[in-house]
């Protein structure tokens, strides 16, 4: 049995009586691990937002009513013709409503589902907003505001006003902040709208609403699903989109598969729709994580060095120790415990410093219009990271302390002291 109290006493005196080289080490660990924590924080952090940047918004599944040709012509449901070959040119759409058909019996049957977290009605219809003698064409969405809020993180594109405000204001409508610009108008303000049907309805402005897309500020504005259905003149039952959020992201295409086939409508999944940004995160993503382990294998490295250089000045002493009585065995675990000490204090030093640089970056201002409500620079925190960096400083210490401890458990002592 390995004597603890002895070897340990004997790993402390080493340690101490180099201690330039002993810190050295553990600021090798300290940086390595400190490096590894503030970047791949920053970096989960930016990623992150990102992601929130375009998903955050977009429903996991959004159903709606696709205007397409009709895939059976009259030509080919003429008996006469059934064995021809027809080729019809120019097909044109066949006329279709926008409206989902029996849209508040399927949201129903769709909550119902146990991976269904939400499914919001919306309404939407092309519209003109009138400032005096000028019209100018844009887009109106009707939608429940406090859920859209709840599900769909609207609150943070809500630069002024609120999304309670549009749900308690009859004929309110929650103006994009391109739209109020180009208008000179302010919320209290009152707008005029005219759908393309005609008729002019005055709304009254509750809040801006900025995406961070300027294109699509200069045109989407929101308001309640009822006042859209009242402004087209519409039943109670007229939705034109339900949009689903999900618990799990990752049954979204066969959901879409299996509203497509069961209720003859358009389901389009959050994946198909961001094809291209998926790519874009993923490659993100492999690329922080190449660069953190990085950090981490070349600051394995360097403890590696310093305890191989250490041992091999400590021939001496460990030609005493064996003399004296000490084991092979006995002189690794003075080794191991040393390397573990150095990964120990490292580790701990560089989780420190980590979280202290994060948290400095996380209060550097940063303002972009594409999230308006974000006002430093996105931090993650995730306590994983922090768990993964001291465990490798542990690991690595282990390995760089075993592999040279293991020669100096094989030294001679004899030839040592011949050598003096």
């Amino acid at each position: 049995m390995a004597n603890w109290p002895v070897i340990l006493n004997i790993s402390k005196t080493h340690l101490l009586t180099k201690i330039k080289q002993t810190s050295i080490a553990a600021l090798g660990v300290t940086f390595g691990i400190g490096s590894y924590i503030t970047l791949v924080c920053f970096m989960t952090g930016l990623n992150t937002m990102l992601d929130d940047l375009i998903l955050n918004q977009t429903p996991h599944v959004h159903v709606y009513n696709e205007i397409e040709p009709s895939k059976q012509q009259p030509i080919s449901l003429y008996d006469d013709l059934k064995g021809s070959f027809n080729v019809v040119h120019s097909i044109k759409p066949k006329l279709s409503q926008k409206k989902i058909h029996n849209a508040l019996p399927i949201i129903n049957y769709l909550e119902e589902n146990s991976s269904v977290r939400a499914a919001l009605p919306q309404v939407k219809t092309q519209i003109f907003y009138i400032a005096g003698s000028i019209e100018i064409g844009g887009n109106l969405t009707g939608i429940n505001p406090v859920d859209e809020a709840s599900f769909f993180n609207m609150a943070d594109y809500i630069v002024e006003g609120s999304a309670e405000a549009l749900e308690t204001t009859d004929n309110g409508i929650l103006l994009g902040i391109g739209i109020a610009k180009k208008m000179s108008l302010k919320v209290g303000d009152r707008v005029q709208v005219s759908p393309i049907n005609g008729g002019i309805f005055p709304l009254k402005i509750v809040g801006f609403y900025q995406s961070g897309i300027a294109d699509l500020d200069a045109v989407q504005s929101f308001t309640n699903v009822k006042t859209v259905q009242r402004i087209l003149g519409k039943a109670n039952n007229y939705i034109t989109d339900i949009n689903i959020k999900l618990f799990d992201i990752e049954k979204a295409v066969p959901l879409a598969k299996q509203i497509e086939q069961q209720f003859d409508l358009k389901a389009i999944d959050i994946k198909t729709a961001n094809a291209q940004f998926e790519t874009g995160t993923t490659i993100r993503n492999l690329i922080t994580y190449a660069v953190s382990i990085t950090l981490l294998i070349v600051a394995g490295f360097g403890i590696y060095n310093i305890l191989n250089m250490l041992i091999y000045e400590k021939m001496n002493d460990i030609a005493i120790l064996k003399a004296t009585g000490f084991s092979g065995t006995d002189v690794q675990l003075i080794f191991m415990s040393q390397a573990m000490i150095i990964g120990f204090v490292g580790g701990v030093l560089g989780l420190i410093i980590g979280y202290v640089l994060a948290t400095l970056i996380g209060t550097v201002p940063f303002q972009t219009e594409a999230l308006p409500t974000v006002e430093t620079y996105p931090i993650n925190m995730n306590p994983l990271f922090f768990l993964i960096g001291f465990s490798f400083a542990m690991l690595s210490t282990f390995l760089a302390g075993y592999l040279p401890s293991k020669k100096a458990k094989k030294i001679d002592p004899v030839r040592i002291i011949r050598g003096q």
